[in-house]
């Protein structure tokens, strides 16, 4: 089947095309957001990098990118509630903007997540193995071998069948919430702090101008980044265009109170160079400070099992973003190809294993782990304020004859989300002079390929590329009924 732009409708017309549907529901999708965010690896990964930001500026970094964030959240549950697709803001900005903005944001996503796979496999491998052996945490040839041989699991899981996944998520999710809360109130009853709690810390006073503001925005816009997995499974998800959205807004509920609690416990308990120490993680320095022995291991295990979720998650969010493009033919088709039995992008997973593995083992070369989470981290930061920016836009756009018929609708699918997409962008334009060679190259560049692809099929005619007319451009009373149901 074809849409009136002579689009493929989600899963190509025929049954051979489709993804699970209805595989998932709420609270999975809930689960999803959590485990995308991965509370325990971001922490654990990214709070040296926050406070050689912001110093004790980390909980208001948090705070006020989270309200922005959330205007991105409610973009994303009303952009869906439109259409259920797997590219999600792909095919979003696409409709209610333009098409070489869809497309960018779709790239946006994709590289991204390809070089997340380096961030998060490297911890993966050194906290396992610092377990049983610190020297072997410090061994890059073991670290190496082992993150490849954790990634290539997240694989197999991932191409098993989103119903496996969702389930190794709740069970994984959970374990790493109940540890989370249980060291979070072992935090905040500890009494031998080195920083007294002091409400400064949210103060926007606490930053060192603007620069400094955006600096810390940016290390948190990747804390909350992962969240929008819930869009990319909207067609394998039950009530396809309401559970996503909902299920998203939930884990940034649940993720914006642990990342509070902990920046905070932070704060209170270690020294910067305390910090600055454990680059890699954070977690496992402070678990030993509040509970000395083998319970306060207890924190690496949740830390793992964040790393696994978050792999996985990623894995699945960029897959069914190269899905969606290769069914639209914006990439070769073969990325669109369904698996007959598991119904699983097993193309497109297979071809983001190989990329993020290459990536993964040459990055072990040419720097610290420390040098390579914080170049990485800014450039991810870099490329999700495109794709989260222009879905803020794209949603006041689209719905734009219908933001002042109530406050509801002005707060929700107007300003809030209006708020989001200029934070995200003045975000990205504040930090770029302070940010370095490599995480410009590795952040602007790789958005700057897919110009590449997508001149190439541009050219080639397709009818992604296609303007929409003014009326797709924005959302009908009818389809605001069905939105409202």
């Amino acid at each position: 089947m074809e849409n009136s732009d002579g689009m493929s409708s989600p899963g190509g017309g025929t049954e051979e095309g489709h993804l699970r549907k209805g595989a998932l529901n709420l609270f999975e999708s809930a689960v999803m957001g959590v485990a995308g965010v991965a509370p325990a690896y971001s922490i654990a990964a990214s709070t040296a990098v926050l406070v050689g930001a912001v110093g004790l500026g980390g909980p208001a970094a948090l705070l006020y990118c989270g309200v922005a964030m959330f205007g991105i959240v409610w973009a994303f549950n009303y952009l869906g509630r439109i259409e259920a697709n797997s590219g999600a803001s792909y095919a979003w900005v696409r409709r209610a903007l333009h098409p070489v903005l869809g497309y960018i944001s779709g790239w946006a996503l994709v590289v991204s997540a390809l070089i997340f796979m380096v961030a998060g496999s490297f911890p993966a491998g050194s906290v396992t193995l610092g377990l049983f052996s610190s020297s072997l945490a410090s061994n890059v040839t073991a670290v190496t071998i082992f993150g490849s041989i954790f990634f290539l699991l997240m694989i197999v899981a991932v191409i098993a069948g989103v119903t496996v996944t969702a389930k190794l998520q709740v069970i994984m999710s959970t374990i790493e919430l109940v540890i989370l809360v249980v060291f979070a109130v072992l935090m905040l009853v500890h009494g031998h702090d080195v920083h007294t709690f002091s409400w400064s810390w949210f103060s926007p006073r606490i930053f060192s101008g603007s620069s400094g503001f955006f600096a810390g925005a940016l290390v948190a816009a990747f804390y909350y980044w992962g969240w929008d997995v819930t869009a990319n499974l909207n067609e394998e998800t039950k009530a396809a265009k309401v559970t996503p959205g909902l299920g998203g807004i939930f884990g940034v509920i649940v993720v914006f109170v642990l990342f509070e609690v902990f920046t905070i416990g932070t704060n209170m308990i270690l020294t910067n160079k305390q910090v600055s120490n454990n680059a890699g993680d954070v977690l496992d320095v402070l678990g030993q400070i509040v509970w000395r022995g083998t319970g306060g291991k207890l924190i690496v295990v949740a830390v793992i099992l964040s790393t696994v979720a978050t792999l996985e998650t990623t894995i699945i969010q960029v897959s069914r973003t190269l899905f969606a493009m290769g069914r639209d033919g914006t990439l070769p088709r073969a990325l669109g190809a369904v698996h007959p039995r598991l119904r699983t992008p097993w193309i497109a997973t297979i071809v983001v294993a190989i990329i993020s593995l290459a990536l993964f083992v040459g990055s072990q070369f040419i720097g610290s782990l420390g040098s390579i989470l914080t170049d990485g981290i800014n450039a991810i930061g870099l490329q999700i304020a495109v794709y989260y920016s222009l879905a803020g836009l794209a949603v006041v756009a689209l719905y734009r004859k219908h933001i002042f018929k109530s406050v509801g609708n002005f707060i929700f699918m107007g300003l809030w989300p209006l708020v989001g997409a200029i934070f995200m962008i003045v975000m990205f334009i504040k930090t770029i002079p302070g940010l370095n060679g490599t995480t410009l190259v590795v952040g602007l560049g790789a958005l700057a390929l897919g110009f590449i692809p997508m001149t190439i099929y541009w050219v080639k005619g397709r009818p992604y590329f296609k303007m929409p007319t003014a009326e797709e451009r924005t959302v009908s009373d009818d389809e605001l009924n069905l939105v409202d149901a």
